[in-house]
């Protein structure tokens, strides 16, 4: 028999009956919780069993829209990562490939000045001199323009004067050379020609003097060319200088390599000066050097080469051995 045991307002007797024995179940049954769970609790503390608490750690973590890809997937089909970095929100950074320039000077000679050959002026009946002459016709005319234009920035600039100035400019540069004063040479030699003066002249000592000048230093040419821009104006003249200099080349062993400081040579040479015109604060400096196409060669270098000898034992002397020293063996180079 089912007795509706929660409900109150019910007609039956047997239903307010239940209801009035439900109460005090109720009651017992709480009554027997609390007592239970009192008792449990007691038994924990007479036991000192300790549950563990639970260890919370804040953790930091970093939500990343672009993960780079794996190490030693060469040769996989994977997709284009600027297009997921794309699809991510991201954007990579622009790659720029571009040279560095140096407005201070320019990279090169514009139009260089061809010496005649054998410094010389050949006769205007034959088909060579009337050539020569031509072209020294037209070099003249060029450069007669731009004399007009250094002048306009330089106003103290007078091809006479300006041959000696450039003649002293090439002393003060080799004096630094040799003395190996990097400061003074920067602010005597340009960009340019700064590397190829002191390429190779980590080991060595050089010894330069000039003894004399053979012919006056003159102005055979000049030229104003521009650069990035037009009116970014650059001077350029050349200087022809006939003088005897001594050289002379030591190797990091101290051994003669080129030249010698007894032996005096006339040299003809033809230098290149050149200055940033539209700088107030800029200076005329050595830029180079043309070297014709009939100039003799050089002397060749000596080499200090080592060759190997036999193995000497504590005391022993290499001239009581009689060693033959072995001659190189021919090789055939291949161009």
């Amino acid at each position: 028999m089912n007795w509706c045991i929660t409900a109150t307002n019910c007609g039956n007797r047997k239903c307010s009956f239940a209801g009035k024995m439900a109460t005090p179940m109720r009651r017992t049954l709480v009554a027997l919780h609390r007592a239970t769970w009192s008792s449990f609790k007691n038994a924990e503390g007479s036991l000192d069993v300790r549950h563990p608490v639970p260890l919370y750690l804040p953790v930091r973590t970093k939500k990343r829209y672009f993960v780079p890809p794996a190490v030693g997937l060469k040769g996989k089909n994977e997709e284009n990562p600027e297009a997921k970095a794309r699809a991510a929100g991201l954007v990579f950074r622009q790659q720029y490939f571009e040279r560095p320039i140096n407005i201070a000077c320019t990279a090169g000679i514009f139009d260089p000045y061809i010496p005649p050959e054998g410094d010389a002026r050949l006769s205007t009946l034959s088909k060579e001199g009337l050539k020569q002459r031509t072209e020294q016709i037209r070099q003249s005319a060029g450069s007669q323009l731009a004399i007009r234009k250094i002048k306009e920035h330089d106003s103290q600039f007078t091809t006479r004067s300006f041959a000696e100035r450039a003649q002293e400019i090439f002393m003060e540069a080799h004096d630094a050379l040799t003395q190996f004063n990097k400061e003074k040479l920067h602010s005597l030699v340009t960009e340019r020609c700064y590397p190829e003066m002191t390429r190779g002249n980590r080991y060595k000592t050089i010894s330069w003097r000039f003894v004399e000048s053979l012919e006056p230093p003159k102005v055979v040419h000049a030229r104003c060319p521009d650069m990035v821009t037009k009116g970014n104006l650059y001077g350029q003249v050349t200087v022809r200088m006939h003088s005897k200099q001594i050289l002379a080349i030591y190797d990091r062993f101290g051994r003669l390599m080129l030249g010698g400081e007894d032996q005096p040579k006339d040299v003809l040479e033809y230098l290149v000066v050149e200055r940033h015109l539209v700088n107030p604060y800029g200076r005329w400096r050595l830029h180079g050097k043309i070297v014709p196409s009939w100039a003799p060669a050089k002397d060749p270098i000596i080499k200090t080469v080592m060759i190997p000898g036999p193995e000497l034992k504590p005391g022993q002397e290499f001239e009581a051995l009689n060693y033959e020293v072995p001659k190189p063996e021919a090789v055939q180079w291949n161009k």
